[in-house]
């Protein structure tokens, strides 16, 4: 017999830790490789994790809430063959090791601004990238965004490391010191800034409390990010669809019997929107504090409603390389992994631009909230019958036609209206002259 021991799988590129979220397995229990024996969380997806190896669980390393780096054990497992020396494991970050070591880890040695000694910066880092890991600490410890914000970090870019945010916790201050004031002719004394309390919430016997779900929490935290980091402007532009809408009523149902799935207005939509893209490719950036990143691929993110009630937004990679039956049956895919809770964590990363289609609401239009590091985002209204006017070669008419508002928000920081408003009517005008007469 030997014992094997089973790590933490790189689940994505960027990915760097996962939360235990539940075992499926227990010690003793008998397992075939590839069997799923936990449901691990990042801050990309849920998923579960299977089995490196066959054999009996003999013993589970991490507990379920722990958050577990990359490639640190997570169980041991006896497999048949031969007996072998087993090498001792590294530790695992977990949660509640990160809390015990608080008191042990001396301070990394910044400059002093604090009332305790403990270093900050004189202006918040408002644009910096936290790891779960440190999120988590800072949730533990109460630190608020305004002050996570001061805090001091020596990795890569600026980032707080896990012995940033312990250092600054050992040392942290009673109150968090505010910005140095600007320099005047007579000396001025800083006002201490509190950590924002919360609001007095009033409740009777009839309210009911719902805490917010893992997912819950993570999306409203990236809506207030977005929101604080770009300033968002939306245009808005109608677009004449009554021939999309006649060509796949003609062609949906010998369409399901050949490819055995059904097509949608999505795909059809998203293909516009990939040629808008092509046409103005300085909406296909991102933002990276003062520099522009001017992507090379095209990966469009596509909203998806789940049972939930929660969203998720699935990326088709490499958009641009499919056709209109490529791109159907890849949304159909995505859409239905998402609601059947099996996608992975590269199906969530890498997007460059997104639509969200809020028609399937039987909403006409909204303002959606761009997708950070993304410029910008697309809502796709409800169709809906109009009367319009019609030029005819014996002069104007009015006409029932099929309509829709396009709905697009973009960052203000790099996308100005000329752009912003360009790009929508782009996507209206490769609707509008869609081709009703091609074969698919």
């Amino acid at each position: 017999m030997a014992l094997v021991e089973m790590v933490m799988p790189k689940m994505g590129e960027s990915i760097m830790e996962g939360t235990v979220l539940s075992w499926l397995k227990e010690e003793g229990d008998t397992i075939e490789a590839d069997e799923s024996v936990l449901e691990v969380a990042t801050d990309k997806v849920d998923t579960e994790v299977p089995a490196t190896h066959g054999g009996v669980l003999k013993e589970i390393l991490v507990k379920e809430g722990d958050v577990v780096p990359v490639g640190a054990p997570i169980a041991k497992i006896e497999t048949e063959g031969e007996e072998s020396v087993d090498t001792p494991a590294p530790a695992v970050e977990t949660a509640a090791a990160v809390t015990a070591q608080v008191a042990e880890v001396a301070s990394n040695g910044a400059s002093s601004n604090g009332s305790n000694g403990v270093a900050v910066l004189e202006k918040p880092a408002s644009d910096r990238f936290y790891s779960p890991l440190v999120m988590n600490i800072a949730r533990q410890e109460n630190i608020a965004m305004t002050e996570l914000e001061r805090v001091p970090g020596t990795g890569r870019d600026g980032r707080v490391t896990k012995k940033d945010i312990l250092s600054y916790v050992k040392n942290r201050p009673a109150e968090v010191p505010a910005a140095a004031p600007a320099k005047v002719s007579a000396p001025t004394a800083p006002a201490p800034q509190r950590a924002p309390q919360p609001m007095p919430v009033s409740i009777s016997g009839a309210d009911e409390i719902i805490e917010m779900d893992r997912m819950r929490k993570m999306i409203a935290e990236r809506m207030v990010d977005s929101k604080r980091i770009s300033p968002h402007v939306t245009s808005f532009v109608e677009a004449d669809v009554t021939s999309i809408v006649s060509w796949r009523n003609r062609i949906k149902q010998s369409f399901k019997e050949r490819e055995g799935e059904p097509i949608t207005f999505t795909p059809i939509f998203m293909e516009a929107v990939v040629k808008a893209l092509k046409d103005y490719p300085m909406m296909n950036i991102q933002v990276d504090g003062n520099n522009i990143i001017k992507k090379r691929d095209i990966n469009v993110g596509m909203a998806v409603a789940l049972p939930s009630g929660n969203l998720i937004v699935p990326v088709i990679h490499n958009t641009d390389q499919y056709n209109l039956v490529g791109l159907t049956k890849k949304v159909n895919d995505l859409a239905r992994r998402a609601r059947e809770n099996k996608l992975t964590p590269d199906d969530l990363q890498g997007g460059t631009y997104t639509i969200s289609n809020v028609g399937s609401f039987g909403n006409v239009m909204g303002t959606p909230i761009i997708m950070q590091p993304q410029v910008g985002i697309l809502a796709l209204g409800a169709v809906v019958k109009k009367p319009a006017v019609v030029e005819t070669p014996t002069g104007d008419a009015i006409a029932i036609r099929h309509k829709m508002f396009l709905s697009h928000s973009y960052d203000h920081r790099v996308v100005d209206g000329s752009l912003g408003g360009m790009f929508v009517r782009r996507v209206a005008d490769y609707l509008e002259r869609f081709d009703a007469q091609q074969t698919i």
